[in-house]
């Protein structure tokens, strides 16, 4: 038995997830108040090895936000602008086709498009920039397009959800992001994203996709106004989707960004937060197979220690991110190829280039680590991080 889970208060639930029994909401809860941040971790690595073994993923992507103009006025949202503001922007369909083109020439797989709920472009200003990225190259694969964008597009186009993505995977979509969940209970929803879509208008919009055979991510936006509770119930309702779809491909936690938002927070996710949070992820969300640390919002240094708190993907190279860092995010704008290896190997792991659907494209050399390794990185983050939890 791991060294952290001997005499940890969390055994119960660890003897669990190694008899492969699922937990419940109740300890989901009891795993987000404990203070035993080893002995959470040692439980959610272990669920993580039982998925993935020791590989850990990366993508080759780029980003590209086709507009920042929206007709909604989210509170916490920092990257929209109205057509009256002097920073609002607005792609054509040959600018972002050259973005793609650049970034090809760098070895991306993907692009990842998403933007604001534009006033005015018409539904065939979507359907013609996928069908040219895809001219541009048939092996690219286009991760686009938030559930509230796709609501968004269904009534530009005037047609129901459903003929709204198949249209939009006939013209190249080959997956949906995951971004927009926020939280999904109700009153969290009014307070920082009013006007917004509910959250079972967002996995609505999801099971559609997945009807449809294709396959999305989900993610989760926390630090912010909600409680331990509500992140529970927003997990129980992914668990729940993936249940009934086996849609998702992988689960995204992301930290809220408080430095350029309309919302007061008092705590902001500290580093503990952002771990425990990943592993209490890992360990609930048990028919999931992979769970990203996003770096743009962690930072390198402390996502590549989520890899021994549950997570097993350290998302991409990204190029070009804006909605984060126009929120106040003081991370680099991208990740290199090398970079993304080198945080992967000093982790313990053996980095794995994939797709947007977390196929293997290539496993690079092995990196072999011992549970003490993997004891002294946890050991490490407490010191660094218990003073500001």
């Amino acid at each position: 038995m791991n060294f952290f889970i001997q005499h940890s208060e969390l055994r119960d639930i660890y003897e669990k997830v190694v008899a492969g029994e699922r937990i419940s909401e109740t300890d989901a809860l009891r795993l987000f108040e404990t203070k035993d941040l080893n002995a959470l971790g040692a439980i959610a690595d272990f669920a993580r090895a039982k998925k993935v073994g020791n590989h850990a993923s990366f993508i080759l992507n780029r980003y590209i936000n086709y507009s920042n103009y929206c007709i909604l006025s989210c509170q916490f949202c920092s990257f929209a602008r109205k057509k009256r503001d002097g920073d609002g922007f607005e792609l054509t369909t040959a600018q972002i086709v050259q973005k793609a083109r650049e970034a090809l020439s760098l070895g991306i797989t993907e692009l990842h498009i998403v933007g604001g709920l534009h006033p005015s472009l018409p539904f065939s200003y979507y359907t013609d920039m996928l069908q040219a990225l895809k001219n541009l190259d048939a092996r690219l694969q286009l991760k686009c397009f938030t559930a509230i964008e796709i609501l968004h597009l269904a009534w530009l186009a005037k047609k129901t959800t459903e003929q709204t993505l198949t249209e939009l995977k006939d013209a190249g979509l080959a997956s949906l992001t995951g971004g927009g969940a926020e939280i999904f209970r109700k009153e969290v929803r009014e307070k920082i994203a009013r006007g917004k879509e509910s959250g079972e208008e967002y996995l609505e919009v999801h099971r559609l996709w997945h009807k449809l055979g294709q396959r999305s991510t989900c993610t989760m936006l926390f630090g912010h106004v909600e409680t331990v509770a509500d992140r529970v119930d927003h997990l129980r309702q992914l668990r729940a989707l993936q249940d009934e779809t086996h849609g998702f491909t992988g689960f995204v936690a992301l930290p809220y960004q408080p430095e350029n938002n309309g919302i007061p927070v008092d705590h902001p996710p500290t580093g503990f937060d952002s771990l425990r949070t990943l592993a209490v992820s890992r360990i609930y969300l048990d028919n999931f197979d992979h769970i990203t640390a996003y770096w743009v919002g962690l930072g390198m240094k402390l996502a590549q220690v989520a890899l021994s708190y549950g997570a097993d993907d350290l998302h991409g190279t990204i190029i070009e991110e804006h909605i984060f860092h126009m929120a106040g995010a003081d991370t680099p704008q991208l990740q290199t190829e090398a970079e993304m290896i080198k945080a992967i190997r000093g982790a313990g792991r053996t980095p794995v280039q994939r797709n947007t659907f977390y196929e293997p494209i290539k496993v690079l050399a092995e990196a072999p680590v011992t549970e003490q390794q993997d004891n002294s990185t946890r050991s490490k983050v407490l010191e660094d991080n218990l003073a500001t939890a």
